[in-house]
C-alpha cells in the first residue's frame, strides 16, 4: 500500500476516536506541543536551514525565502498560537439550536467535526503547527502535504508534534505529512473520497485552482489576496501614509499585504508627494497610470498585469481616482474577494465603501494586515476563505466543523 494510502486510512481511523476527546485531552495535547516546540527549537531551526539552503541554491525570490524561514521567535510564536488555542472554546459538542415539533419530537442541532481534512500547502512551515492545532481541537485528524520546498522543516516539525501527542496520551496518527511530494501522489490524494472529508489548498492562485479543478473530494477554498487600500479626498494624512507603508511594507510576502493603492485625485494633489516618498523610503518599486507617473519620474507605467498581481513583494501599483465610486469599481474588476481598505472621514464614502465591496473583510482606517486568525482573536487559523459557502475570512476553528441533529422521541411514527 501507498505512503498515501496508508496514512489516510489511518486518519480516518483516529478519526473515529478523537471526535470523542474530552475538551481536556485535547488541551493538555496543544499544551504539551508548545512545550515540544520550544524544547526542540535547535532541531528544528537545524531542518529548517538544509531548506532554506536548498532554496537560495535555486534562486528563490526573497519573499519566498521570508515564507520558508523559521526562527527563534516564530516558533516561540508558534507555541503562543498553541496556546491560544488552548483558550478558546471547544466548538465541538456546541448546542446551536432547539425546537420541538407539534408531534413531540425534540430536535436539537449541535457541532462536530469534519473528520479527516486533507491540507495542501506551499513554502510556509507555520502552516503545519497552526493546522495541527486547529485540527486537533476540533477531533479532527489531519493529513498535511506541504511543499518539497519545505520538507525538512515540515518533517521535523510534525516528528516533534507527534511526540508531543504521544506523551500526552492521543493517537500520533491524528498529525501526519505526506512525504511524498510528487504531483502524481497530490492528483491522487484529490481523489480520495473515501477516507478524506475535505481538502483545503493554502497557497498562490496556480495550487488553488489546481485544486479546485482536479479535485472530488470536496474543497474549502482559500484565495490570492490582490488587496486594495483607497485613500479618499477626506483621509487624514498622516493615517493615510501610515495604514499605507504598513500594509504594503511590514511584511509584503503575505496575502494580506496591499498590492494596489487608489488614491483620490484632490488627495493626490495635496499629499500625494509625501506618501510616495513614504513608500520609496521603503524601498517600494511602484507602478502606476499617467496621473500617477507625473508626480515622480520614478514611477513606471502600470500594465494591466499590474492591476491583477498579487506582488508579494516590495511592489506597488498606484492609479489616481475621480471618487470612491471608481475605487470600489476598480476593486470588483481586480480584487480577489479578500481584504480592502478605505481610509476616509467622509462617512458616507465610508458606508458606500462598506457596503458594496464584496471581501471577505473591508476595513475602515486601519491596515489590511490585521485579517488574521491570530489578530482576529481565533488563536492560529487555517487560511483566509474568500468563497462564500460554509466559511468566509480567517478560519478558526468553527470553521473545521460541521453540524448534525440530535432527534429525540417517545415512539413517533409517521402516518
Amino acid at each position: 500500500m501507498s505512503e498515501l494510502l496508508t496514512k489516510a486510512k489511518a486518519a480516518k481511523e483516529c478519526a473515529r476516536t478523537l471526535s470523542q476527546n474530552t475538551t481536556e485531552q485535547k488541551n493538555q495535547a496543544l499544551l504539551v506541543m508548545a512545550e515540544q516546540l520550544l524544547a526542540e527549537k535547535d532541531y528544528l531551526l537545524a531542518e529548517n536551514a538544509k531548506d532554506l539552503e536548498t532554496a537560495r541554491a535555486n534562486g528563490t525570490s526573497a519573499s519566498l525565502l521570508d515564507r520558508l524561514t523559521l526562527t527563534a521567535q516564530r516558533l516561540d510564536e508558534m507555541a503562543t498560537g498553541l496556546k491560544q488555542v488552548v483558550e478558546l472554546p471547544d466548538p465541538i459538542g456546541e448546542s446551536l439550536s432547539t425546537h420541538t415539533r407539534p408531534n413531540g419530537l425534540h430536535i436539537e442541532k449541535v457541532r462536530v467535526p469534519l473528520g479527516v481534512i486533507g491540507m495542501i500547502y506551499e513554502a510556509r512551515p507555520n502552516v503545519t503547527v497552526d493546522a495541527s492545532s486547529l485540527c486537533l481541537k476540533t477531533g479532527n485528524a489531519v493529513l498535511l502535504r506541504g511543499s518539497s520546498s519545505a520538507i525538512h522543516s515540515n518533517i521535523a516539525l510534525v516528528a516533534v508534534l507527534q511526540r508531543a501527542l504521544e506523551k500526552a496520551g492521543l493517537p500520533i496518527e491524528a498529525i501526519q505529512l505526506l512525504e511524498d511530494t510528487s504531483r502524481e501522489t497530490a492528483s491522487e490524494m484529490f481523489t480520495l473520497n473515501e477516507y478524506l472529508d475535505v481538502l483545503i489548498p493554502r497557497g498562490g492562485a496556480s495550487l488553488i485552482q489546481s485544486v479546485i479543478k482536479n479535485a472530488s473530494v470536496p474543497v474549502l477554498e482559500t484565495g490570492t489576496g490582490n488587496c486594495h487600500l483607497f485613500i479618499d479626498r477626506s483621509a487624514r494624512p498622516e493615517m493615510a501614509i501610515s495604514v499605507a507603508v504598513n500594509a504594503k511594507t511590514q511584511r509584503p510576502s503575505v496575502c494580506n499585504a496591499i498590492e494596489t493603492i487608489l488614491v483620490e485625485k484632490q488627495w493626490a494633489a495635496e499629499h500625494g508627494k509625501e506618501l510616495l516618498e513614504a513608500l520609496f523610503e521603503k524601498n517600494v518599486t511602484i507602478a502606476g497610470d499617467k496621473q500617477a507617473q507625473a508626480f515622480d519620474s520614478r514611477i513606471t507605467p502600470a500594465s494591466e498585469e499590474d492591476w491583477e498581481t498579487e506582488f508579494n513583494d516590495l511592489n506597488v501599483a498606484l492609479k489616481i481616482v475621480n471618487s470612491c465610486e471608481e475605487a470600489i469599481a476598480h476593486i470588483y474588476q481586480y480584487g480577489t474577494k479578500h481584504s480592502e481598505a478605505i481610509i476616509s472621514e467622509d462617512a458616507t464614502n465610508v458606508a458606500l465603501f462598506l457596503n458594496e465591496v464584496d471581501a471577505a473583510a473591508v476595513y475602515h482606517n486601519a491596515s489590511t494586515r490585521f485579517t488574521d486568525g491570530f489578530e482576529f482573536g481565533f488563536g492560529a487559523e487555517i487560511g483566509i476563505s474568500t468563497q462564500k459557502l460554509h466559511a468566509r475570512g480567517p478560519m478558526g476553528l468553527e470553521a473545521l466543523t460541521s453540524t448534525k441533529y440530535l432527534v429525540r422521541g417517545n415512539g413517533q411514527v409517521k402516518g
